[in-house]
């Protein structure tokens, strides 16, 4: 039994590296059921891998990573429930990828980002995610809103380290956070704009994630309807290839947007 515990430990060791590249492969793969089938046994395969190796970083960035990306995509649209718990699971993920800076982020008292340097830019990342889609569910609970400092400062840091990250993703993290919001918790609807814009303009608006939470939470919050078509629209006239690495992102954004449509009567009045 210790030989093969030792070998587990040599090979969690030596395949470390190749961990990141098991959710890069799925956010590249275009079947998005194909993609829903292939997720949820990769994240057991890799929380059973964690056991031999808790402290393992790259492994639990990936978990991290793995859950945000699957609950995002595949969760969040018809069990809100069901993806908070998800959410929860990939941000504690994340912040034990941090190590010991990881436990005082969910206090704001004690919050202190200094040590969050850019090699740890990839953890705190999907640690963000996770936590403001989680906020996102659940503005209407106390723990929610207590929580809401302190993973807006995490997504703070984020920006300052690389706003650029993962095709501008953290622009619409706060386009999202601040229209999602009242002014009295610190939303700012002209601000979100900004940040959705710097999003589109990035990638030359071929992120297509960027058009849908662009619609779901600007253009409601605002009451532009015509906004909110026409980001649809664009949506289901884009391409997915340009973006091969998130073929399966472009993809789910068109199966959104489309549900999104359906849904416009309940949006506006």
């Amino acid at each position: 039994m210790i030989f093969c515990l030792g070998c587990a430990s040599i090979a969690l060791q030596v395949s470390s590296p190749l961990f990141p590249k098991f959710s890069e492969s799925i956010f590249e793969e275009c079947d998005f059921q194909l993609a829903k089938t292939a997720m949820p046994a990769q994240l057991k395969l890799l929380e059973g891998l964690l056991k031999s190796d808790p402290e393992n970083k790259a492994l639990l960035t990936t978990l991290a990573m793995g859950f945000s990306g699957f609950t995002l995509l595949y969760v969040e649209d018809d069990d809100p429930d069901r993806a908070s718990n998800l959410y929860l699971r990939a941000r504690d993920y994340g912040m034990k990828a941090l190590g010991p800076k990881g436990p005082n982020l969910k206090n704001l008292k004690n919050l202190s980002l200094k040590e969050i340097k850019t090699q740890d830019l990839q953890a705190l990342f999907w640690t963000t995610v996770a936590w403001n889609a989680w906020i996102n569910l659940n503005l209407d609970k106390p723990a929610a809103i207590a929580q809401l400092g302190a993973a807006q400062a995490c997504l703070k840091k984020v920006l300052e380290l690389d706003p650029e990250y993962f095709h501008g993703l953290p622009y619409i993290l706060m386009g999202i956070s601040l229209s999602a919001r009242s002014p009295m918790f610190g939303g700012d609807v002209a601000e979100a704009k900004v940040f959705f814009e710097k999003a589109l303009d990035l990638r030359e608006r071929k992120f297509l994630l960027a058009q849908y939470y662009y619609a779901r939470y600007y253009a409601v919050r605002v009451q532009n309807k015509k906004l909110f078509f026409e980001l649809l629209d664009e949506i289901g006239q884009g391409k997915t290839a340009p973006l091969k690495d998130v073929c399966l992102i472009n993809t789910m954004a068109k199966e959104k947007a489309a549900h999104l449509k359906e849904m416009s009567e309940d949006f506006f009045f």
